[in-house]
């Protein structure tokens, strides 16, 4: 599927977001999407959570250190919130405001999978936290990358991945994950599209591509 620069304009100003378990391999699809974009003639913007701006990537850091084993789980969850309030904030609300396609590496829907059903803190109370910290502004698509935790972490370690603390959490924890994220995209079938993460980097990414593609045809022709 093409689209023709001239028809950029009309479908900018587009938030996108990519969810998976660790390994999924979503951090490469993403750069990959945005690659064929940018080729397309598209501005887009390119971000992550947790993260993505200098005082989230500060967050960040406190939340995925190994040295914070002691961290209570709702004070992650929070820490989170607020991590995605700034970013949201400096980065993605400018970035819509410039009518850009913005592409961001996770954002509530992780939450809700890892700390609202992983953690066992509730996946409702952790989305009201996050409506509020987000001014209930959601993505109008998310692609899920749906992968076996076990798969998804022995690529970690064989790619060398450096180690975060969540990346050091049981398998069960991770299977919790993916359990998780099978129940938020019942909550949001309108804008969850799962593509198997098993199959080969070449058929996800040319997968994700059409996808976006396909989302921004969509929305051009209902504009």
């Amino acid at each position: 599927m093409s689209i023709h620069k001239t028809e950029v304009i009309f479908v900018k100003g587009t938030f996108i977001t990519f969810e998976g378990n660790e390994g999924s391999g979503k951090t490469t699809v993403i750069k990959a999407v945005q690659d064929a974009l940018v080729g397309a003639g598209f501005s887009v913007t390119l971000t992550r959570e947790p993260g993505g701006s200098k005082i989230a990537e500060q967050i960040r850091n406190i939340i995925l250190d190994k040295n914070n084993i002691e961290m209570d789980y709702r004070t992650e969850a929070l820490l989170l919130a607020a991590g995605r309030r700034q970013h949201l904030a400096e980065i993605v609300l400018p970035a819509l405001a410039r009518e850009d396609i913005v592409l961001c590496d996770r954002y509530v829907d992780s939450s809700l999978a890892y700390q609202g059903y992983a953690r066992g803190i509730g996946i409702d109370e952790v989305y009201q936290m996050n409506l509020f910290a987000t001014d209930h502004l959601l993505p109008e698509l998310t692609i899920y990358i749906d992968i076996d935790p076990e798969i998804g972490l022995r690529r970690i370690m064989n790619n060398n991945r450096n180690v975060n603390r969540l990346d050091l959490e049981t398998l069960s924890f991770h299977k919790r994950v993916h359990e998780g994220y099978k129940i938020v995209s019942t909550m949001f079938p309108s804008r969850f599209v799962k593509i198997d993460g098993s199959k080969s980097k070449e058929f996800v990414t040319k997968e994700a591509i059409q996808i976006v593609l396909r989302h921004l045809e969509e929305k051009r022709r209902s504009s």
